[in-house]
């Protein structure tokens, strides 16, 4: 499947792509195209990250929380994976801590002049290593407490 966002990548349109490839479609083909793009006459591929879109910003959520939702990715690591890209990514009332270093790594990737796709490709090890220290913290904390309760988790991810 193509799946379609703005050029010019940064944190919420490398995530994304990062959680669709290992998550919900291992065989998708990313296409960036240029801010001004008529989104509405999109009908080949799924859009996402663009003004008024289904995979989009809602309210403090930014699109990788939409992704999560909408494909019922449940995994608490996931989850809270997706609170530091909100943080890194917008301004929620209640950021994650972690936001603010993934905003300055998606910053200086931005700045090295590359390709959206070679951001991709370089990046995604970022979000594999993000991945795996969020499962170890809630492992870490699943072993503290018990079981953790949903309750349990937006306590800890935010």
């Amino acid at each position: 499947m193509k799946w379609i966002t703005r050029e010019k990548i940064k944190v919420d349109r490398v995530a994304c792509p990062w959680l669709i490839q290992h998550f919900v479609d291992p065989q998708a083909e990313f296409l960036f195209l240029p801010h001004d793009t008529d989104w509405s006459k999109i009908d080949k591929g799924i859009v996402f990250d663009v003004p008024n879109c289904e995979l989009g910003h809602n309210g403090e959520d930014v699109s990788f929380n939409s992704i999560l939702k909408k494909y019922r990715l449940s995994d608490p690591a996931l989850v809270l994976l997706g609170e530091i890209v909100r943080a890194a990514d917008s301004r929620p009332s209640n950021p994650h801590p972690a936001g603010e270093g993934l905003r300055w790594i998606a910053r200086g990737f931005s700045e090295l002049g590359l390709s959206d796709h070679k951001i991709l490709e370089r990046e995604f090890v970022v979000y594999d290593a993000l991945y795996q220290e969020c499962k170890r913290q809630m492992t870490n904390a699943t072993k503290s407490s018990g079981a953790a309760s949903l309750f349990e988790i937006a306590s800890i991810v935010r």
